[in-house]
């Protein structure tokens, strides 16, 4: 049974950074398209940023351009999710999310696409003074 998890949700001061990483369950994670995704209280989930398993075309959505960095270490079965220059409208639990094997491999979906199958619980990310 296929699972991911994320790690590295804390608190953390406006303008600071924060790192967070998703793993999985075995060694599939380098073939699968991985997103992240954010919920705010009271607010509707939304993608954050996407990459493909080889890890090129990274998309983001307009808030977290030029501020998000997501990347992937394949020998290591990790995608990561560098954030720098966070505001409170950063707050929220951030989410990581699979494709199925081997899809996805050139290119990943859209934020806003079903073929995202494979979620973990997510980890909380606090932006406050």
């Amino acid at each position: 049974h296929f699972e991911v998890a994320e790690a590295g949700g804390g608190l953390v001061q406006p303008g600071g950074s924060l790192g967070l990483s998703c793993g999985a369950s075995d060694d599939t994670l380098r073939d699968r398209a991985t997103g992240w995704f954010r919920q705010a209280p009271g607010k509707e989930r939304e993608g954050v940023s996407a990459i493909s398993g080889s890890g090129a075309d990274p998309t983001y959505v307009d808030s977290v351009k030029g501020r998000f960095t997501i990347s992937r270490d394949n020998a290591k079965n990790l995608v990561y999710l560098q954030m720098t220059n966070l505001t409170p409208e950063d707050t929220g639990i951030y989410y990581c999310s699979t494709t199925w094997e081997h899809y996805y491999y050139y290119t990943p979906p859209r934020l806003d696409s079903e073929h995202w199958r494979f979620w973990g619980r997510g980890t909380q990310v606090t932006v406050s003074t």
